[in-house]
């Protein structure tokens, strides 16, 4: 039956993965919208015990996957490139680091640049296990530790694990563009049996909820704005045109394709989101203090970042972890089927090691630069200027309106304000339509050519998901959505360590195991009286023993295994043996002088 209606619809995709997701977006919409109530109190309850009991599995695996990316990137593994041997990368770093940058955390700068710094200034999250005064400098210090916590190293780690797995399954292995492909090492033909469906449809779920949730906040911030600048009331109404306007756009865009579209809009973005960035910089009047500012507690944060990583809350158990870091794990990781297939897919051709240094390291720099900008502009405002952020943030809880807030002690407020709105609605739309064609992708299992109304499908479902839980059931449904997020982030976390291990698998199986490297051997040296005690007495052989260091073995010599050119590639043992013979590996000579044992 799905089949038929499939090709009556005129589609081109999996029928099971594309409808069994349509059904239970669906569904779950219709359910919080006809029984907000009921599901806001199930979904609230069993994410609360969820955070409260394994927060810390969420804290733990998050920088397990960070030391696992290092290791890889720095080991031998490193040099294998993402796509065939001679294929060069298809973009150019600038265009590669602004799709990056767009698509990934974009949203989240923009949102969190001020309201981030300014929360943590005003209500610090260790106040009671360490004593920190609310707008002290202590304060603003580990402010700014938390800050460079959530949103650097450790949010990109959660990006970048996926990322390095999609990217070497699809280009390397060239598999399906889809979540079940990572395991394939493990399930074999299964990636596309029931085990490879369902764990599709909840990567296409998990996308679907995390991008209506940043859909939904960015539709307050840019709310937040028109009301400050134009007076527009932030209603229903007025977030129902704005979800349109920014889906209407991602339609365009999705319609354009991605290097028309998508590449575009992240190239324009970048550079006014940079000026906007200058701007900040410059035109306040405390160059200095951010400058300096930003060095040091960029600093602070990696002597504290070891202790922060596994930092659970133990003893003051204030439950402020669950509301913000894990909050934070939970919500990313449901981006990451979507992010990390779209960074995989503009990163062909790139080696594993560029790729770990690119989208882990580039991007968190310039996390560092922006809230470093950002939150000690807004300290100094709150200790040296007219302050009234942390009124507005912490006591208003007006989070969307930070930004706008925040420049509003700037010259040029009224347009600087006006330009930061439309790239947040750019940002939202890179956003989207990304995620649409991600999500296409992934229910297709290929990137060629596939009907545009299928794209334009995921562009509608973000939209209408964004508008049923955020206007038509009110706060209550996007709580729900919120909460939803977070136990659908949990198996996540789970396929996270399998990710790992099916990686490495894959990995050590394309490229070969190493032997323990070869080194010569040497007799067993004894004193020279005990040698001499052990000739004269007969019970002892003494043929094993010298007095005098003496290497027993010839120095191996290796020929480098990855050579294409070298005579042994044409050696009729090239293909099967140990390494040595494989590589038509010789011995060395001994040294003038050496004798063996």
């Amino acid at each position: 039956m799905l089949n038929r209606l499939h090709d009556a619809l005129r589609l081109r995709t999996s029928p099971v993965i594309f409808f069994g997701s349509a059904a239970i977006i669906i569904a779950f919409v219709i359910g919080t919208i006809a029984f907000t109530e009921p599901m806001g109190k199930a979904t609230d309850a069993a994410s609360q015990w969820l955070m409260t009991n394994l927060g810390w599995f969420y804290i733990l695996g998050v920088t397990v996957f960070l030391g696992f990316l290092i290791v890889i990137a720095a080991g031998r593994f490193g040099r294998v490139k993402l796509g065939p041997a001679d294929e060069p990368p298809e973009h150019s770093g600038g265009a590669w680091f602004a799709m990056l940058f767009a698509a990934g955390i974009g949203t989240i700068l923009m949102f969190w640049g001020v309201a981030e710094p300014v929360s943590h200034f005003g209500d610090p999250p260790r106040a009671t296990e360490l004593g920190i005064e609310a707008g002290s400098l202590a304060a603003a210090r580990d402010a700014m530790n938390f800050t460079y916590y959530h949103f650097t190293l450790h949010t990109w780690t959660i990006f970048t694990l996926p990322a390095l797995c999609f990217a070497y399954f699809i280009h390397k292995r060239n598999l399906p563009p889809r979540v079940s492909s990572i395991f394939q090492p493990l399930l074999g033909e299964g990636i596309h049996g029931p085990i490879g469906k369902a764990i599709d449809i909840v990567a296409i779920i998990g996308t679907v909820f995390g991008i209506a949730v940043s859909v939904g906040l960015g539709t307050l911030q840019i709310n937040g704005g028109l009301n400050q600048l134009f007076g527009i009331p932030e209603n229903a109404g007025w977030n129902l045109i704005i979800i349109g306007v920014v889906c209407g756009l991602a339609l365009i865009s999705v319609s354009m394709g991605l290097d028309k579209g998508i590449k575009v809009l992240s190239n324009f973005n970048i550079v006014v989101a940079v000026l906007l960035l200058i701007f900040v910089l410059f035109a306040g009047g405390a160059t200095l203090f951010i400058l300096k500012g930003t060095i040091e507690s960029f600093g602070s944060y990696l002597v504290t970042l070891p202790e922060l990583a596994l930092w659970n809350d133990t003893f003051a158990n204030t439950g402020w972890q669950n509301t913000w870091t894990v909050f934070y794990w939970a919500w990313t990781i449901t981006w990451s089927p979507f992010v990390g297939i779209f960074i995989a897919r503009i990163s062909k051709g790139r080696t594993i090691r560029q790729f770990v240094a690119g989208v882990l390291a580039v991007p968190s720099a310039f996390s560092v630069i922006w809230f470093g900008i950002f939150g000690y502009a807004s300290f100094d405002i709150e200790l040296n200027g007219e302050g009234g952020l942390v009124d507005r943030v912490v006591g208003d809880g007006d989070i969307p309106g930070a930004l706008f807030a925040f420049l509003d002690h700037y010259p040029l407020a009224f347009p600087v304000s006006v330009i930061a709105i439309l790239l947040v609605v750019i940002f939202f739309v890179t956003s989207v339509d990304s995620a649409a064609l991600v999500t296409d992708s992934m229910t297709n299992g290929h990137e060629d050519y596939n009907p545009l109304g299928q794209r334009i499908f995921w562009v509608v479902a973000i939209a209408l998901v964004t508008a049923s839980l955020l206007v038509f059931s009110g706060a209550d449904g996007l709580t729900a959505l919120q909460s939803t997020i977070i136990l659908v982030g949990l198996p996540f976390f789970v396929m996270g360590w399998f990710q790992m291990y099916a990686l490495l698998r894959a990995l050590k199986e394309d490229a070969g195991e190493l032997p323990p490297i070869r080194t010569r051997e040497w007799a067993q040296v004894l004193p020279p009286e005990e040698y001499e005690r052990r000739e004269e007495d007969a019970e002892y052989d003494t043929d094993d023993y010298v007095v005098e260091p003496t290497f027993t073995s010839e120095v191996p010599v290796l020929s480098d295994p990855y050579e294409e050119d070298g005579e042994w590639a044409e050696a009729p043992f090239a293909d099967t043996g140990t390494l040595p013979s494989r590589t038509g590996s010789g011995k060395a000579d001994l040294p003038e002088g050496g004798r063996k044992q």
